[in-house]
């Protein structure tokens, strides 16, 4: 032990005489070190830390979807789930169903406290199902999910923390539904991590729920999807090809036939699209800590030709060979533990910083911390790395002819040309991994901007969007519509307030809202099941204008278009064209229904918006507010202030409570904060790959530097006789340059071939661009060519600088 810790001080000493050297050998480690950490974290806990549930891969939820893809989540009825569960010879044992609608959110309180938190309607043994034993109390139970049996809601472990600080008393605690009045009592917390549907921060049984009370008109046990469990064996392709069949059986009817079944694991859908961007950025990692162990190694060589002579010393004295070779590996040894401490630290910040820079929607994001683990895999990995790379250099720079050595010194070395090509081939590797991190974060960053710039196709600036917390029995439509007969005049008449109109639906809300499939009298049935699935809105005359969605042909809704008077609609540019391409809408009908009275006369063409999906402008059909079809009423208000919201809420908040007693404002967001939710994502992806591609960049930059400025000091005697017998000082610039940008070039031709490649990894991540851009791949090849070239400026100059006598005299 003595012995090894003298050794471990003689290598500090060393190190100190090379501090230039220590300090970015150091740097680079923790970079690689840290960066890949924080994000193999990230990808441990979302990807490889199980779910709390048993076998979670056997775990399927079942639902349809529209052969055509106009609908992607066709939810089934109680009976239809039932006799499939009793048809299925895939799953086992007891089925559970939940609302289709996922996690909507719903206004509760807690006393004098109003809470909006997202309320998950799921079968009493669904809990059961997923093999999921609560951390406090109990889950629910078949007794619980039975008409008339008493009321009660169990938290995820999310909510409890932040909304209930984690008290251990909130066991039997009454909540109110605002909406209803209903007291349900808290009986039970899950686990961490169980987070299904997306964002539930609490379960409620959906018969015990939605069977005889107001909630039956939002949702109903007729718009479930299924979740079961796989027989030892089966595969979710069995299930899904049960469910197509089922979609088609003789009795189904006309929609059903054109369905087919769709089968996820419970992991997919716990994840959910997060999946290929964790994927990604872990390859990033991977190849930014392979980029750094590669720069430790060329560090390593340059040192070891330097220290040729110092060898050469230690061996004359009567160092053996094993105890040089022992000595640098120290040295490296040192080197790798310095920069696992300060990328352990560099880990912490990292974690911290994706965590504060992560949408709040991302699952499992409270489980998100710096894994002991993770931590010590990328610290074993990059300490062997740097060993292996170091042992090499170790054992070439011991083997040394000492007389030779001693005379010639390390310029003209034997073995000097192998290990410059060595060098220069590891560097022309950093060079192809740095273009393959680079193009990805292009690619990321390039997607974003466009999504950030899409045409929304109406005017967000000065939109509030106001929901409303119901403590009122609003057990029909015409309630509904008598309350907004009252609110709605009162509103506007603030001053802030240019304009409201009520709405259904929440900005990007992607569970709620109501889809349709209506058809021409003109259509045969094979015609009619390739029509698309519109999205539904009910609105009010006040609706384009508060938008700002221009009507392009015919007239918007009237006061005049009431109940009595013929039924009317709008539909949108993309619908028009589906089924009247060559015609003109105004006019024209549509019919919902089968009965002779269920038809619609096209009054209004308006553009396809994206309000309820960023990604992409969908076909719909809005249908007046006094002629609704529907059961339900948009409750939510839509207003365009004048002035900066923070000045709105407050007012508004005193007008809706004294207009009306029992409604409270739930909640005023700006448009710009709900187009947050959906760019969130994106964002995170393009900031972290931007943040590893300066990581390679610079990686990649620091080993050209380190071969290029070696080169030029083994060449010191070439050079100075080129300047000696009539070579510029430029021409010598020009010659070490040129060098370092054909190792740079050659690097990127394979990092963009292979970046080409790979692109497919990353295609489900883009909008509107595509995996092969050449705009993308070129700018990412002029960017690591500048970094090249810059990284060549140092070295060419002092090759510039060299005096040709004095160099010819060093070498004699």
């Amino acid at each position: 032990m003595h012995a090894l810790m003298q050794q471990v001080r003689v290598a500090i000493r060393s190190l100190s005489c090379s501090p230039g050297f220590a300090v970015t050998a150091t740097l680079t480690l923790a970079l690689g070190i840290g960066l890949s950490t924080a994000v193999f974290t990230v990808a441990d806990t979302l990807l490889i830390r199980r779910l709390p549930v048993t076998d979670q891969d056997r775990i399927v939820v079942l639902y349809g979807e529209a052969r055509t893809g106009s609908l992607s989540n066709f939810p089934l009825g109680l009976d239809e789930i039932r006799e499939i569960a009793r048809r299925s010879r895939s799953l086992v044992g007891a089925v559970g169903f939940f609302s289709f609608e996922g996690a909507p959110p719903t206004p509760v309180r807690d006393g004098e406290r109003l809470y909006r938190l997202r309320r998950a309607l799921v079968s009493g043994n669904f809990f059961d199902v997923l093999g999921s034993r609560p951390e406090l109390g109990r889950g629910l139970t078949a007794e619980d999910d039975i008409v008339g049996a008493a009321p009660v809601v169990v938290l995820s472990h999310r909510a409890w923390r932040h909304e209930f600080g984690g008290d251990v008393g909130v066991l039997g605690r009454s909540l109110v539904m605002h909406g209803t009045g209903r007291t349900v009592r808290i009986v039970g917390v899950m686990p961490q991590g169980l987070d299904y549907p997306r964002g539930t921060d609490f379960w409620a049984p959906v018969v015990a729920t939605t069977t005889g009370t107001a909630d039956s008109l939002h949702v109903t046990s007729n718009a479930l999807d299924l979740i079961g469990r796989l027989r030892p064996g089966a595969v979710p392709a069995a299930a899904r090809d049960e469910l197509t069949a089922f979609f088609g059986r003789p009795d189904a009817g006309a929609l059903q036939k054109d369905l087919r079944g769709v089968a996820h694991t419970f992991p997919e859908l716990v994840l959910g699209d997060t999946r290929p961007a964790v994927i990604a950025l872990a390859g990033a990692a991977a190849l930014l800590l392979l980029l750094a162990c590669i720069n430790a190694a060329n560090l390593l060589l340059v040192r070891g030709l330097a220290r040729v002579r110092e060898i050469a010393v230690r061996s004359a004295l009567g160092a053996s060979r094993r105890q040089v070779v022992g000595q640098l590996l120290i040295e490296s040894a040192v080197l790798a533990a310095l920069g696992a401490v300060i990328g352990a630290g560099l880990a912490a910040v990292a974690v911290q910083g994706f965590v504060s820079l992560a949408p709040s929607g991302l699952p499992r994001l409270d489980e998100i911390s710096v894994n002991r683990s993770v931590l010590f895999l990328a610290i074993g990995v990059t300490a062997l790395a740097t060993l292996l790379f170091a042992l090499a250099p170790a054992l070439v720079t011991s083997r040394v002819e000492l007389t030779e050595a001693l005379r010639a010194g390390a310029r003209q070395s034997t073995g000097s040309r192998r290990f410059r090509l060595a060098r220069e081939v590891l560097v022309a590797g950093q060079v192809a991994l740095a273009v393959i991190v680079l193009s990805f974060a292009g690619l990321m960053t390039r997607s974003f901007i466009k999504l950030g710039q899409v045409d929304l196709a109406f005017a967000p600036r000065g939109l509030v969007v106001a929901e409303l917390a119901l403590r009122m029995d609003l057990s029909s439509a015409a309630k509904q519509t008598a309350l907004l007969d009252r609110l709605l005049p009162r509103v506007a008449e603030l001053p802030q307030v240019a304009a409201v109109t009520p709405v259904l639906t929440v900005p990007f809300d992607q569970a709620g809202g109501i889809y349709g499939q209506l058809a021409t009298r003109e259509q045969t049935p094979a015609e009619v099941t390739g029509n698309p699935m519109l999205d539904m809105q009910v609105i009010a005359p006040t609706y384009f204008r508060t938008l700002g969605v221009p009507v392009l042909r015919g007239r918007p809704f009237t006061a005049e278009d009431v109940s009595g008077s013929p039924q009317v609609v709008i539909v949108s540019a993309s619908a028009a064209r589906h089924y009247w391409p060559a015609g003109d809408p105004i006019g024209r009908q549509l019919q919902w229904g089968s009965g002779p009275g269920e038809q619609v006369t096209v009054v209004g063409v308006v553009s396809d918006t994206r309000y309820r999906d960023l990604r992409s402008a969908r076909p719909s059909i809005y249908f007046p507010l006094r002629q609704s079809i529907f059961p339900v009423v948009p409750l939510t208000l839509l207003i365009r202030s004048s002035s900066a919201p923070a000045g709105l809420i407050p007012a508004l908040g005193r007008a809706i409570a004294e207009q009306e007693s029992d409604v409270r404002l739930a909640s005023a967001t700006p448009y710009e904060e709900l187009l947050e939710e959906p760019l969130a994502q994106p964002r995170l992806n393009a900031i972290l790959l931007l943040i590893f591609a300066a990581a390679a960049a610079l990686l990649a930059g620091i080993g050209l530097f380190g071969v290029i400025a070696a080169t030029v000091r083994q060449r010191t005697r070439e050079l100075g006789i080129r300047l000696a017998l009539g070579a510029t000082r430029a021409d010598v610039r020009r010659l070490v340059t040129v060098r370092g940008l054909a190792i740079a070039s050659i690097g990127a031709a394979v990092g963009i071939a292979a970046a080409a490649s790979m692109s497919r990894l990353v295609a489900s991540l883009l909008f509107e661009i595509r995996p092969v851009d050449g705009l993308t791949l070129g700018m990412t090849t002029a960017l690591i060519l500048g970094v090249a070239a810059v990284a060549c400026v140092v070295p060419a100059q002092a090759g510039a600088r060299i005096d040709p006598a004095i160099s010819l005299r060093a070498e004699e």
